[in-house]
């Protein structure tokens, strides 16, 4: 399309287009570069895509920290760079089980990018962000699922929504003795940013609230204890959706993880994968994922790279830095869905003997009384299949019990914890989602349904206020929700389809005090 033709208004658009000049769509100015964004005229929001927060992770930056984008010149641009359109996703990688993957994987690996959306017309002269981390296992994934119309559009102009990118997959979680985990410091590296130049597009810096879900969800958990737990974190607030806590690998398994890829890509030595062409280096990473099924190396619903405990990024295994008090001291809000662990297993596995092969190679650390312990937990007369059995265990295990042990620290910490149990929309992995994000093609709220209007009431008091209960943009009448150690046990408010109100949390439970005494287990 020519800039001629882009920019061709009809005298209706004209209406609800605030002309920052007589030729464009809304400009976002920093002091590197000028991105010109897209403004909706049904919502009110100035979106801008694909904004740089640090230089290309490319050649020697390949396995690298990120990059702080002001050391590189590069990329300023006296012309507004256009950012209304989504930019390339980080490169995919997709473990084996999860079905069919695409030779060489989508994406790019320069992709060290952020969205920004703002109402065009905020409330305020500068507003909370609300700050997306997508999930996708750490190695799927991007923003566009996940956008901030129907939240912006339903605050009234009360909030920004920022949505960030990071390596995935062996780019960002290998972890050896020659490469550090660099996914999590992506993402550090990007709320830092958005704290740095919050107040060129509105925001203000010291009400940053974390979001994400799955692996995002678990992301957040990682930000809380990056380094041990700072005592000024860059953000304020913490909204940890069904957090996926997957197995953490040991030195000896992040090492063969190493070495797949170094045979994957026919290299000796990280100077070797850092000096491939991105093409085979992307076809040699999903490679990995292919050859370390086949050797048994991760079992079905896991995928595979992820954090890892190197002993100062993540210094200790999350749930023992939950235990020690040894995560930043934000207020939380955390979730999780009722059958989290369905889309995770297996469904060709019918006999116990198989569920066990499977059990061992999640846990090949376990030894018979951690596994005679399950089964005593896990009765398998209490399920009518061994696929719902394993379902149940595993989704306890990787994130019903994580979004327990998160909230329940909090509380103990003396901060505001809330905890919501959503058993509606389809009861998955991720049923929360479209309450909170879908939208029409217009980017407006997909419907009128009255639990969306709820969810994303709570959700922007929270962000907003700190209080799921603080302030009701939509006005619906909905319950109160009492904080999770409000005098009264361990509350929190479940949902589903015939009723809402706090209840004791389900997840309290001898199952998930087994799994949290199990650490060094159930972590291989």
């Amino acid at each position: 399309m020519t800039m001629t033709t882009r920019y061709v208004f009809s005298a209706a658009m004209l209406a609800f287009v605030p002309l920052v000049t007589a030729w464009g769509g809304p400009l976002l100015t920093l002091p590197y570069a000028t991105y010109e964004g897209i403004y909706n005229t049904t919502t009110g929001v100035n979106s801008y895509y694909g904004i740089r927060y640090a230089q290309p992770p490319v050649g020697a930056l390949r396995w690298q920290p990120p990059q702080d984008i002001e050391l590189n010149n590069d990329y300023a641009s006296e012309s507004p760079i256009y950012a209304g359109t989504y930019a390339p996703e980080c490169t995919q990688g997709v473990p084996y089980w999860a079905g069919n993957y695409t030779l060489p994987p989508a994406g790019s690996e320069d992709c060290l990018l952020l969205n920004i959306q703002v109402p065009a017309n905020p409330a305020h002269a500068t507003l909370p962000i609300l700050l997306q981390i997508h999930g996708g296992g750490y190695t799927e994934g991007n923003p566009e699922g996940t956008p901030g119309d129907s939240l912006i559009m339903q605050s009234k102009g009360n909030i920004i929504y920022v949505a960030i990118q990071y390596r995935l997959s062996a780019y960002g979680f290998m972890s050896s003795y020659e490469i550090r985990q660099n996914g999590l410091l992506d993402q550090r590296a990007a709320i830092q940013w958005t704290q740095r130049y919050a107040r060129y597009f509105g925001g203000d810096p010291s009400q940053i609230t974390l979001i994400g879900g799955s692996a995002g969800g678990g992301s957040v958990m990682s930000q809380l204890i990056l380094y041990g737990g700072v005592a000024n974190p860059p953000f304020r607030a913490a909204i940890s959706e069904y957090p996926w806590w997957q197995p953490f690998k040991n030195d000896s398994t992040l090492e063969t993880q190493y070495r797949q890829l170094l045979n994957a890509a026919g290299c000796t030595d990280v100077a070797c994968l850092r000096a491939m062409d991105e093409t085979s280096l992307a076809i040699a990473t999903q490679q990995v994922y292919v050859d370390a099924y086949a050797a048994g190396s991760y079992a079905y619903g896991d995928f595979y790279f992820g954090p890892s405990v190197d002993g100062q990024i993540i210094a200790d295994l999350p749930s023992n830095e939950f235990k020690q008090g040894h995560f930043a001291k934000v207020p939380l809000l955390v979730n999780r869905d009722g059958y989290e662990g369905v889309i995770f297993s297996n469904r060709s596995i019918t006999t116990q003997e198989e569920e066990l092969a499977d059990l061992q190679k999640l846990f090949p650390y376990a030894g018979p009384s951690f596994i005679n312990r399950l089964y005593e937990l896990y009765p398998m007369s209490a399920y009518n299949s061994t696929f719902y059995h394993r379902s149940q265990w595993f989704g306890d295990f990787i994130i019903d019990c994580p979004a327990y042990y998160m909230a329940s620290a909090v509380a103990d910490a003396g901060l505001p914890a809330y905890k919501l149990l959503f058993y509606a929309g389809t009861e998955l992995h991720a049923a929360t989602g479209p309450y909170l994000y879908l939208n029409n093609n217009d980017g407006t709220p997909a419907g009128n349904d009255t639990l969306g209007l709820i969810m994303r009431d709570w959700y922007l008091s929270f962000a907003t206020c700190l209080n799921p209960n603080e302030v009701s943009f939509s006005e619906t009448p909905k319950p109160y929700w009492s904080a999770y150690n409000d005098g009264s046990g361990f509350l929190a408010m479940s949902v589903n389809y015939t009723q809402m109100g706090v209840v004791t949390d389900f997840d309290a439970s001898a199952q998930c005090d087994f799994f949290h005494a199990q650490s060094y287990v159930v972590r291989n």
